[in-house]
């Protein structure tokens, strides 16, 4: 499990911490209340009843809020999942086992989201938010809502820093390769679940809290505004996004631009509850991506799309509609940082076709 993935819009943000690659998605039916009907008017009838059907209950403001937050966490996540799971090869060094699942607490979330996140079904201990399709915890037929008790025989943390002492916990035992037993409380009863790895791509993949369509890359993390989660009109097009900067990271483009400081810098203020905008104002202090590392970035992405499942026909109309709707004079757009739309949209167009050719003849899917 890692600590992100990565894969959160409101004013009240904040980063929610997974422990694996896939999104939380826990809402809860609301409660129901029921109305008696009219009595009868006739003395010699005996009074009837009618029941009406239940009305659930609507959410507060927060707990829609809430809901909301995680639906986009769990739209980002699920966009990626196949990303990570289907490249572990052409991420080189940046791949890592996991255990294929998602776990949250009461305190993954913004602390002023406390209450409502208990209201929702989420106490001290960790809980099985989101299970990895193909992943050797679905194999093992984890479950959405299965509560975390032991993992290899030690008691899972629980509380506030419960996510950064499972990962420490769990750390050791994932570089082992072998099946993790995995202590869960499902309908009140226990058990241990022997739960293979998953060995994918390691990048934590993040929902910035800022209303500007960018994306940034550190080398480590892919993290996508929440203005340019709302640009995305498609999971195809979300997709593209994401590949495209796993490609930058796995380049090392950061490092080659000396920029990893930089962009850090920025990914960490977008996680925080309430970001300073300086740091995302005009380009942020990040240089513009030249145009043979940008297109280098493109072409290794369209292998990541087409590797996870993707359709690529439509990967340059998006670019190009990205670049019309939010040009480069947009000081701190996607395309201000990313300017070279028309050298990109060639090469997108040619390398396109070679990795459909690829798929064709059914060739390995590398560049």
């Amino acid at each position: 499990m890692e600590n992100r993935m990565l894969v959160s819009p409101l004013p009240q943000w904040q980063k929610l911490k997974t422990l694996a690659v896939l999104a939380p998605l826990a809402l809860l039916a609301a409660c129901a209340t029921q109305e008696p009907g009219p009595v009868a008017d006739t003395p010699s009838k005996p009074a009837t009843t009618t029941t009406q059907a239940p009305r659930p209950v609507a959410d507060n403001p927060q707990q829609q809020q809430l809901r909301e937050l995680i639906a986009q966490q769990d739209r980002l996540y699920r966009v990626a999942a196949p990303l990570l799971t289907s490249n572990a090869q052409l991420c080189r060094g940046n791949s890592r086992n996991l255990l294929g699942f998602t776990a949250k607490n009461k305190y993954s979330f913004p602390i002023e989201f406390a209450d409502t996140a208990r209201s929702l079904g989420y106490d001290d201990r960790l809980q099985v938010t989101g299970v990895l399709p193909g992943s050797g915890a679905e194999q093992a037929g984890i479950q959405r809502g299965d509560v975390l008790i032991s993992v290899a025989g030690k008691p899972m943390p629980q509380g506030t820093d419960a996510e950064r002492q499972a990962a420490v916990l769990l750390s050791p035992l994932v570089v082992k390769k072998a099946p993790i037993a995995l202590g869960i409380q499902r309908n009140g009863q226990n058990s241990i679940v022997s739960v293979p790895l998953t060995y994918a791509c390691a990048f934590s993949i993040e929902l910035g809290n800022a209303d500007n369509v960018n994306t940034y890359a550190d080398g480590r993390r892919v993290l996508i505004t929440r203005g340019m989660l709302r640009f995305t009109q498609s999971d195809d097009e979300l997709a593209y996004l994401i590949a495209k900067d796993m490609a930058h990271n796995i380049l090392g483009h950061a490092i080659r631009q000396r920029m990893v400081s930089t962009i850090a810098e920025v990914i960490d203020n977008l996680l925080l509850p309430h970001p300073d905008p300086t740091m995302t104002a005009g380009t942020a202090g990040i240089r513009v991506y030249p145009q043979d590392l940008d297109a280098a970035a493109d072409t290794l992405s369209l292998y990541l799309l087409a590797r996870a499942g993707y359709n690529i026909d439509n990967v340059p109309a998006f670019w190009k509609r990205l670049s019309d709707q939010v040009p480069a004079s947009v000081p701190n757009g996607y395309t201000a940082l990313h300017p070279s739309t028309t050298y990109r949209l060639a090469m997108i167009e040619k390398v396109t076709q070679i990795v459909k050719a690829k798929q064709e003849a059914g060739k390995p899917l590398v560049p």
